[in-house]
């Protein structure tokens, strides 16, 4: 990739979408342009890649002409998965300090390592993406740390402490985070805000490795110490073997197909567009209904849209990402960000199990799927100790995931 300097990048009305699947040949996809009227970006395909490509997603068909974003202050399709989000666009807005803040100058200024395999480039001949240069290494974690703060508290910092920061400002998600190269891979790492007593990124780190117990493929992670307890280093699954990987987030994919926001459309989404070889679709049908139960059983209810991924296979077909950001939430809201079943969102394991069919379970399959579930929940404490959190947090944690109103439809289906 050439790299295209930031200081010569000037505010304009188009920029190129690029597919990077295979990073040394990049293709273009086709024109964004600045969608004025719903201040956003839309889309105009490239007539090579009407010939030979594919729809990004369902309300991107293969198609001459603009495709517009459905929402205001939003990027048309699948090319919104490649903007960055709260923690983005405030690393952005500080470090960067951009001439106009549209959504199609915070596609460029995040740089080549967005998610997935779309690239934003100033060119449709070559792909000339902003340059952010090497990834940070673990030895640089504990100044990354303070840069953080730094950024949270608008210090100002040196250009070398820029380019340790700016990284992550590609990826999603309202907690600060950053980008590093861990064991000669691209990994996010993920930190506490200022003033939280919890040591939120440890727990994270025990709840992913309690959700495999329940049956749940999990992104790996791992614990970083640093000046206020830990960071949290999350494998990127969209990266692999030097290639990437386009994925969608279920928010992209369930609005693009005229679906409400739900873990039973998700499943019925991934029965039409899943990976059919094998029978993987149905397997991951199935999975979903067991994360979902996992969320409800850990309090994790930030368990939103933009927070499950479907991965782009070979084929076209499209599989379920390895689950991340899964955590309690501490918050004991009694419902899910998502539809769970007949009664909305409401966090309940009869909820959970309204509308199974939907998961390819009938009633007793559900049923057993649950009991699974509660067995490895019931073992959270000790797992979470044995994974170093402390016992001040224990207690906290457990004031959410063992109040009675969890307890009680746990313990009734055996954990």
């Amino acid at each position: 990739m050439s790299g295209f300097n930031l200081a010569d990048y000037q505010p304009g009305d188009a920029l190129y979408l690029w597919w990077l699947a295979n990073p040394q040949a990049p293709r273009l996809i086709g024109e964004l342009r600045l969608a004025r009227s719903l201040k956003g970006v839309s889309l105009v395909y490239a007539p090579a890649w009407l010939q030979s490509g594919f729809a990004l997603s369902e309300d991107l068909p293969l198609m001459p002409g603009e495709l517009l974003p459905r929402e205001k202050e939003t990027a048309a399709g699948a090319v919104d998965d490649a903007r960055p989000d709260r923690w983005g666009e405030r690393v952005i807005r500080f470090l960067d300090k951009p001439p106009r803040l549209s959504v199609l100058d915070f596609l460029f200024y995040a740089g080549d390592e967005r998610f997935g395999a779309l690239g934003v480039s100033v060119s449709a001949d070559a792909y000339l993406a902003r340059a952010i240069g090497p990834l940070p290494q673990l030895a640089d974690v504990a100044e990354m740390d303070a840069l953080v703060q730094r950024v949270l508290s608008g210090e100002p910092m040196d250009e070398r402490q820029r380019r340790l920061i700016t990284p992550g400002a590609t990826m999603g998600g309202a907690r600060p985070k950053a980008l590093l190269q861990l064991d000669g891979e691209a990994w996010v790492l993920k930190f506490n805000e200022p003033g939280e007593t919890l040591d939120w990124p440890l727990v994270e780190h025990a709840t992913m490795t309690l959700a495999p117990r329940a049956g749940i493929r999990v992104a790996d992670t791992r614990p970083v110490p640093v000046r206020r307890g830990h960071a949290v280093a999350v494998r990127r699954f969209d990266r692999a073997g030097g290639g990437r990987r386009h994925g969608l987030s279920a928010n992209v994919a369930l609005k693009a197909a005229g679906e409400p926001l739900g873990y039973p459309e998700l499943a019925q989404w991934l029965r039409r567009r899943g990976v059919a070889a094998g029978g993987l679709h149905l397997q991951h049908m199935r999975e979903l209904f067991r994360r979902m139960v996992f969320n409800i059983l850990v309090d994790n209810t930030d368990d939103h849209e933009k927070n499950h991924v479907l991965l782009m296979a070979d084929s076209g077909e499209y599989g379920l990402s390895p689950a991340f950001d899964v955590l309690p939430s501490g918050q004991a809201l009694g419902f899910q960000q998502m539809r769970v079943g007949a009664d909305a969102a409401d966090a309940t394991l009869d909820n959970a199990l309204s509308e199974c069919r939907q998961f390819g379970l009938k009633k007793d399959e559900a049923v057993a799927q649950v009991r699974q579930v509660c067995a490895a929940v019931a073992g959270w404490r000790a797992h979470f100790e044995a994974a170093g959190v402390s016992a001040a947090d224990l207690e906290v944690l457990a004031a959410q995931i063992d109040r009675p109103y969890l307890l009680r439809q746990r313990r009734a289906f055996g954990g």
